[in-house]
């Protein structure tokens, strides 16, 4: 039987507690067992002032979102930043609509990302690609692949990586197992969260899904919904997961949610 060593969790989920009161919330994470975080952005802190705060608190900032934008333009004081707060993951979770009407606007997301892998493979960071679920539509621009396969497939394995969320691809009506056994070791780092139901989509409705409505009703912590955990994380080692993240898009209450889930996945056998 296997375990999860260290239930981490992206910090989007306490967004708006850590708008309120950064540092306070910071130390309710670690207070919840958790070990490792994921930034979705600093809130205008200094990354020598986060460090210290994750120190104090005896976390590790793994990895951190940042948007296309800071990819293809600031990438060098990304990587600093990086350095400081002690990741060793910087995750792109989203490509500009408009990179994405064109094969040639896809050939050059392929070119960003593997520039940007290459220069943060030199900084010993890793950089990688989080999904939603549009990714899993048959795209016009792609000739009607899809545009996940078309990532991963075109991008440097050792360069790009990427981070499933298990949730959205589950929305999507594809296997993760699956895309764990065709791309063995791609995976590094999972998002954990769950739904209480799934929308069963065409390819069509996919394409213009809106997932408000879906992420406010419907979304719940690991262990409360239809995702079955056992299975997917048994292939953990054949996808290559080190890093498990629990997230929530849409908590009624953040620090409720993140304790709730960090107890279920803690005690998760598989």
């Amino acid at each position: 039987m296997h375990q999860i060593e260290k239930v981490g969790v992206q910090l989007y989920t306490v967004r708006d507690a850590m708008r309120k009161d950064f540092e306070g919330t910071i130390a309710k994470v670690a207070a919840a067992g958790y070990k490792e975080v994921e930034f979705a952005g600093y809130f205008h802190h200094k990354p020598a002032d986060i460090r210290a705060l994750l120190d104090t608190n005896g976390l590790t900032a793994t990895s951190c979102h940042v948007d296309y934008t800071a990819v293809q333009k600031l990438w060098p004081e990304t990587l600093d930043a990086a350095h400081t707060i002690g990741h060793t993951f910087i995750i792109c979770p989203g490509i500009d609509e408009k990179a994405r009407k064109t094969a040639d606007g896809w050939k050059g997301v392929v070119e960003t990302f593997n520039k940007a892998g290459e220069a943060s493979k030199k900084a010993g960071i890793q950089f990688g690609y989080h999904n939603h679920y549009w990714e899993f539509a048959p795209d016009a621009a792609l000739g009607g692949k899809l545009a996940y396969d078309y990532l991963v497939e075109s991008t440097d394995a050792n360069l790009v990586k990427m981070e499933m969320d298990l949730a959205w691809i589950s929305v999507a009506g594809q296997d993760p197992v699956a895309y764990f056994k065709r791309f063995p070791g791609r995976f590094p780092l999972v998002h954990v969260k769950d739904f209480k139901s799934l929308p069963h989509l065409t390819p069509e409705q996919l394409a213009h899904y809106d997932s408000r409505k879906l992420e406010e009703t419907e979304m719940t912590e690991p262990g409360s919904g239809i995702i079955d955990w056992k299975r997917i994380f048994a292939q953990a080692d054949l996808a290559g997961i080190q890093h498990f993240f629990v997230e929530h898009d849409a908590p009624k209450d953040s620090l409720a949610s993140i304790a709730a889930s960090y107890k279920y996945l803690a005690a998760l056998r598989f």
